[in-house]
C-alpha cells in the first residue's frame, strides 16, 4: 500500500515537471497575466516556428514560446496586483519591444492580456478570419431568410389581388 501511494506521487510528479508552465498559471483569472501576438514577415503574413520570449524583468521570470503555423504565441503568467506595472520584455528574432503589465487590479473576472505583435501586417493577419466568414454567413443567412420572406408576401398579395375581401361573421 505505501509503495503504491509512493509510486503515485512520484508519478505525479514526473507528470506535473512536464506540463506546460501555462497550466499552472491558469488556476484564477486575477492572477492570469497574458501576452499575446503574431510575428509576420515583410509581406504580412505570420511566420511559424520561432521563439518568443517573453519576460518580465522585474522578478526575472520569463518564457519562451514558438509561434504556430500562422505566428501566433501565447504566454501566460502568474501575477498579481502588486505586479501591475512591472517591466514586459518581448523580444523575437533580435527584435525587442518593452512594456509594463496593465490591467484594472479592481476586475477579478476579465482575463488579463497584452497583444503585442512583430512585423508588417499583424495586425490584418490577427483579425480571426474565421470570425469574419462567421459574420459573413450570418449577414447571408438573414438576407436569404428575409428573401425569401419578402417574395411569400409578395405571392400572397398577387393571389389575393382582385378577389373581393372575406366578411367577418358577427
Amino acid at each position: 500500500m505505501v509503495k503504491a501511494r509512493r509510486a503515485a506521487v512520484l508519478c505525479c510528479a514526473v507528470i506535473g515537471s512536464l506540463i506546460p508552465s501555462e497550466v499552472f498559471a491558469t488556476h484564477e483569472t486575477d492572477h492570469r497575466f497574458t501576452v499575446e501576438g503574431y510575428v509576420c514577415g515583410p509581406d504580412g503574413k505570420g511566420v511559424g516556428g520561432l521563439d518568443v520570449l517573453v519576460k518580465d524583468t522585474k522578478v526575472s521570470y520569463g518564457q519562451v514560446v514558438k509561434t504556430d503555423r500562422e505566428g501566433y504565441y501565447r504566454a501566460t503568467f502568474h501575477l498579481h496586483n502588486e505586479n501591475l506595472g512591472d517591466p514586459i520584455l518581448i523580444e523575437v528574432g533580435g527584435e525587442r519591444q518593452h512594456h509594463r503589465v496593465q490591467f484594472d487590479p479592481n476586475d477579478l473576472k476579465s482575463e488579463r492580456i497584452m497583444r503585442v505583435n512583430f512585423g508588417t501586417g499583424c495586425e490584418a493577419g490577427a483579425s480571426l478570419p474565421w470570425l469574419w466568414v462567421g459574420l459573413g454567413s450570418m449577414v447571408v443567412g438573414t438576407g436569404a431568410l428575409l428573401g425569401i420572406k419578402a417574395i411569400r408576401l409578395h405571392k400572397r398579395v398577387e393571389r389575393t389581388k382582385g378577389k373581393p375581401p372575406k366578411k367577418r361573421k358577427p
